[in-house]
């Protein structure tokens, strides 16, 4: 059959947008993690660049040799690797991230983390690079990084208007947390509680202090980076209200202007002329919405904790030491215990929007040492910790022992940053 031939596909209709988020009810309790590294290389102490014989992209092709990955490629460029269910893919500065096959229990996601980093050790140490677990690179800056050949992180870059867009892409590495939801209801309970607790969690994991070598003055660069990318599509994607529904969310999403859409495996520019709303309504160009123009648009949208099939918390500086696991283990504690889940709620919820949103600019200087209606939210964050601490203690795993690192500083009065 010819292309001119082919079926025309079906209007996308309004339906269609929520389905994407309904068909993520399931009954599992899984956790998912995604796990981003700066790498550097040891001889210079600046970020290893994509290209040359000593490139991630040469890394990446090694490794995928010995370990038999699968190349991801951009046309000809190879952007990351795939093996089963677990990726690696690159962020726009080269930051290595892995993303996990989610699993019931931590030791598990640990487990697989090990492995993968004990096969590429040897690769790593060939190429003279290692993997820092930093929120934003210590010794390099943007101007010194180079956006990898991804089509879509061009497009990006040139679109993103924040004054830290540029540091956001190319600098920073996170670790971001995925849990499950079984209902519309449970989804949004969910939703509303983890962004009332995003400014503490972002505080307790601070970890981002040092910047092209020089002492900024922030405890999370990465988090103030992030305040100053794109206020249409990054921050938060609720004001917290009880009720909220997948509709409020998908509503939210249509009002958000647009960075491109692809066709016939080419990048279309909409660089932010319209709103997907728009773009249903009246199309762009000869092109018309599609369900991929949605899931790709949502794929497009930075809020602290994104919905997906999933949730999707994003909002921590990349940790090592341990700390890497307490972060699944504060949400797996908290958002899989009903009554832990209420206990936050009755924390947190007598804080306004406006509350939570401003302690957002304060945790980036100041971490847990921020206050909230004058207090320090220290004694808040610790709670949070001690609520997750005995709901997994209760569940006889010994995975409350993920969250002793984080406990230990705590005590101290000290986040990663201060070490």
């Amino acid at each position: 059959m010819s292309y001119c031939d082919a079926k025309p596909k079906e209007h996308l209709e309004y339906n269609q947008l929520l389905e994407e988020f309904i068909l993520g009810c399931k009954t599992t309790q899984s956790i998912g993690m995604e796990y981003e590294r700066i790498p550097i290389v040891k001889v210079t102490n600046q970020v290893a660049p994509y290209s040359g014989d000593y490139g991630i992209c040469e890394l990446l092709r090694e490794f995928a040799k010995n370990d038999n990955w699968d190349y991801i490629l951009d046309d000809i460029n190879i952007i990351g690797l795939k093996k089963i269910h677990d990726t690696i893919t690159l962020e726009p500065g080269c930051q290595i991230e892995l993303s996990l096959e989610p699993q019931e229990f931590i030791r598990d996601l640990k487990k697989r983390v090990e492995e993968i980093d004990n096969n590429l050790q040897p690769i790593l140490d060939e190429f003279g690079i290692k993997l820092i677990n930093k929120g934003v690179s210590p010794t390099t800056t943007y101007k010194n990084i180079k956006l990898i050949p991804k089509r879509r992180y061009h497009l990006m870059a040139n679109y993103l208007w924040g004054i830290l867009s540029d540091v956001m892409m190319r600098e920073t590495a996170g670790i971001q947390v995925g849990i499950d939801y079984k209902s519309e209801e449970d989804a949004m309970k969910k939703f509303r509680i983890v962004n009332l607790m995003m400014p503490f969690s972002t505080a307790m994991f601070a970890n981002s202090r040092y910047r092209g070598g020089v002492d900024t003055g922030y405890k999370s660069f990465r988090a103030l980076s992030w305040l100053n990318t794109d206020n249409e599509r990054c921050g938060f994607a609720t004001k917290f209200q009880d009720g909220m529904s997948f509709r409020d969310y998908v509503e939210r999403l249509l009002d958000t202007p647009m960075i491109f859409i692809n066709r016939d495996n080419r990048t279309v520019n909409v660089n932010g002329r319209l709103t997907f709303r728009q773009f249903m309504e009246k199309g762009f160009e000869r092109f018309e919405a599609e369900i991929e123009d949605w899931q790709l648009h949502s794929n497009l949208y930075f809020p602290e904790v994104r919905l997906r099939n999933f949730i999707e918390i994003r909002n921590h500086d990349c940790v090592g030491d341990g700390l890497e696991y307490s972060i699944p283990a504060l949400y797996k504690g908290i958002m899989y215990n009903p009554s832990a889940l209420d206990e936050v709620n009755s924390m947190l919820v007598k804080y306004s929007y406006n509350e939570i949103n401003e302690l957002r600019y304060n945790v980036a200087r100041y971490a847990i040492n921020s206050k909230l209606r004058k207090f320090p939210i220290s004694g808040i964050c610790k709670e949070l910790v001690e609520i997750a601490y005995y709901s997994l203690k209760n569940q006889f795993e010994n995975e409350e022992k993920f969250l002793e690192p984080v406990m230990e500083m705590l005590k101290k009065n000290k986040v990663p940053a201060d070490i």
